[in-house]
């Protein structure tokens, strides 16, 4: 038996922050992450390697709701998904918190305001060093603070761009964004979105969260620790944890335990700890657990001029929200568009299929935005297991919002000057934030974690991943799930450790 006082499971950006924040607690903290850290090797800046290749996806497959085997494109390394993501730190809108008329339908709301996140949402941007500028975005929400750090500079052809979309009325905006871009581009002449940080020029949950955390001397990180299963006695408190380490299955304990495997992971592992006390799975008594899973409506979208190059090497510092909280048929909200990292001829040939002539030529042209809508909680949108396996069945939502997102914002690119526009939807295969199986609410009969992150059916456990979100919104979740981490860790020691 290995003992701790807290135990973490999982070193993405929920766990990673939530070791951050308990560090200076004197508690003895392990970290369990089921990947190892990823090194410096030839792959790090490779897109044919990363894109071509897939050398750092993990082969494992799920299911989808046909029982059609399905590689689902997650990462399993020390820093989660945060090692691979674009270093997108934005704010939920402060209306995400509200329930809000979608044309597939209506938004439960969150039990929680935005007042009541903003202080950590202001100390998640600091913990991250987020850089960024608030006043150029109509939907920006109210900040207690400003950005520590000036946004990422525009390079030249994004600057004409942002030029040409504030001309057809649009108001561009600087993303807020985890990069020291010097620091970044001295490792190599790559965008960041998709490519693994090994030099500490991407603010992810490793190179930020964790490496705050291991700064102590009482938190420790236990790598290539598959969690399999957590023990609940009959009281409902988790006892032990099963782990698989090194071909062989150990037994760790501790008075609290933290889950943030991820949002399909983290509701697969409950769901696999049931027993004669709890036959549905643990912190799941209201039959919530793995329901309303969401992933976003998203599409790239690729605006070109035949006679004109794009020379950016990373491209993504411009964000468009003039479409968040309307625009749509009955002014309903469609959501939000951003530049995607920087794509080249390699990465458009491995996602595209095209010859890799033609596949150069586009890309050398083109500029690249992300297309982003929310995609609305379903309780029948689920992650269940099947012979241990996992099963995703994901119904999509909202999609004739975001059908309308790409259709308003093709058109703007047109009076832009951008004659050519491309675009391709993200599929499955490509996680566009996974949240919600594990939602946070007031009342029991219908949430599985309280307004604080914990477990209404297991007292010393909490959940601080993407799973607890309620709603997706329509921008990327990493910061959201740093300021909850932090509000839960504040909960935590006044609550758990005074």
């Amino acid at each position: 038996m290995k003992d701790a006082d807290i135990i973490i499971i999982g070193s993405g950006m929920g766990g990673a922050t939530m070791a951050a924040a308990l560090a200076h607690t004197g508690q003895q903290i392990v970290i369990l992450e089921r990947g190892e850290q990823i090194a410096a090797s030839d792959w790090t800046r490779n897109p044919q390697a990363i894109f071509g290749e897939g050398v750092y996806r993990s082969d494992e497959h799920w299911l989808d709701e046909n029982d059609r085997p399905f590689n689902p494109g997650n990462y399993y390394y020390v820093g989660g998904n945060s090692k691979f993501y674009g270093a997108v730190l934005i704010r939920y809108r402060a209306c995400d918190f509200d329930p809000i008329q979608h044309l597939d339908g209506q938004t439960p709301g969150w039990p929680i305001s935005y007042a009541d996140l903003e202080p950590f949402y202001q100390k998640a941007e600091h913990l991250y060093q987020v850089r960024g500028e608030t006043g150029d975005d109509p939907t920006e929400p109210p900040h207690s603070g400003s950005y520590d750090f000036p946004p990422v500079p525009d390079e030249a052809d994004i600057a004409d761009l942002r030029r040409r979309l504030a001309q057809v009325g649009l108001h561009p905006a600087s993303l807020p964004l985890g990069v020291d871009i010097d620091k970044w581009l001295a490792g190599g002449q790559t965008t960041w979105d998709a490519f693994p940080d090994i030099d500490g020029g991407k603010m992810d949950a490793q190179s930020i969260g964790l490496q705050k955390a291991l700064s102590y001397q009482n938190v420790h990180l236990e790598t290539g620790c598959h969690v399999t299963r957590l023990n609940a006695s009959r009281d409902g408190r988790i006892s032990t944890l099963e782990v698989k380490q090194n071909n062989q299955t150990d037994h760790w304990r501790a008075p609290l335990v933290i889950l943030a495997a991820g949002a399909v992971q983290s509701a697969a592992l409950l769901l696999a700890s049931a027993n004669d006390d709890f036959p549905a799975g643990l912190a799941n008594s209201s039959d919530q657990l793995g329901r309303h899973f969401m992933n976003h409506n998203a599409t790239a979208m690729l605006a070109l001029h035949p006679l004109r190059k794009n020379k950016a090497i990373y491209q993504k510092t411009v964000m468009v929200n003039d479409f968040y909280k309307s625009g749509g048929p009955n002014n309903a909200p469609l959501g939000n568009v951003q530049l995607l990292g920087k794509i080249t001829g390699p990465i458009l040939a491995a996602n595209s299929g095209l010859p890799s002539f033609l596949a150069h030529w586009i890309a050398k042209r083109s500029v690249d935005f992300y297309l982003m809508s929310e995609d609305l909680p379903d309780p029948e949108s689920r992650v269940t297991l099947k012979n241990g396996q996992i099963k995703l069945n994901w119904t999509r939502s909202n999609k004739a919002a975001h059908d309308a997102l790409v259709q308003r914002f093709r058109a703007k690119l047109k009076q832009a000057g951008y004659p050519i526009i491309l675009s391709k939807a993200f599929d499955r295969k490509t996680p566009s934030h996974q949240s919600g199986t594990a939602r946070m609410g007031d009342d029991p009969s219908n949430n599985v974690v309280n307004v604080f992150c914990r477990s209404f059916d297991h007292p010393n456990l909490y959940i601080t991943d993407a799973s607890v979100l309620p709603t997706s919104a329509a921008v990327n979740p990493s910061l959201t799930i740093a300021a909850l981490a932090l509000r839960s860790a504040e909960h935590i020691i006044q609550q758990e450790l005074s």
